[in-house]
Order: C-alpha cells, then sequence, then structure tokens
C-alpha cells in the first residue's frame, strides 16, 4: 500500500496531471515519483483526483459526484496522511471525522 495524502485546499480541476505533480513538489515538498497517492478535490467538493506514480508513468483517477458532495476532511495541516481503508471510505462517501474506532486500551497485565 502506498503512503497516501490528502491535499487539503481545494484545487483548479482543469490541472493535468502535470499541475497536481508540481503541487505536490513545490507546495508539498514531496517527490511526486516516489510512489506516494495524492488525493485532491474542487471548491464544489464534488470532484476529487487521486494521482500516483506507477512505475514508469502517473495514474490520474477522477471521479465525479452526479448530486453529493465528498466530505472533505478539516484541519490546518496542509496535507492528511490516510489510511488505505480512509481513502476507500472518503471515496465511498463517508465523513472521515466522524467515524472513529473503539478507543485503544494498554494493559500491563491480564491479572
Amino acid at each position: 500500500m502506498p503512503r497516501i495524502y490528502l491535499y487539503r485546499e481545494p484545487v483548479d480541476f482543469r490541472k493535468s496531471f502535470r499541475g497536481l505533480a508540481a503541487i505536490v513538489e513545490q507546495e508539498l515538498g514531496h517527490n511526486p515519483f516516489e510512489g506516494g497517492l495524492y488525493a485532491f478535490t474542487n471548491r464544489r467538493r464534488d470532484k476529487i483526483k487521486l494521482l500516483y506514480w506507477e512505475d514508469n508513468g502517473f495514474v490520474l483517477y477522477y471521479k465525479r459526484l452526479a448530486e453529493e458532495k465528498f466530505h472533505w476532511p478539516k484541519g490546518d495541516e496542509q496535507v492528511l496522511p490516510l489510511s488505505g481503508q480512509q481513502i476507500n471510505w472518503l471515496l465511498d462517501g463517508y465523513d472521515l471525522g466522524a467515524m472513529k474506532g473503539h478507543k485503544k486500551l494498554h494493559y500491563e497485565a491480564t491479572y
């Protein structure tokens, strides 16, 4: 599973893979050729683009929703790391901020 990053700010969706790769490199300081998966959305949050470098070229995944909006996580950081499960939830329309698992417990002994 590649490292997955969600870019929080909306981007101009006229940008192709070159423009998105430039954002990855110039604004995030990441190397777009290292195999990370980057998620971008537009201002209305009804479109998503995923950018990924695969061996010898960029893969660009594009999804446009007919009636709904993506629930883009809020926060101060420019980029948010995601797990594979979280990116799938986002693409399926779930609100990542509302999805909280059980609290983690830590025990030193069983007795």
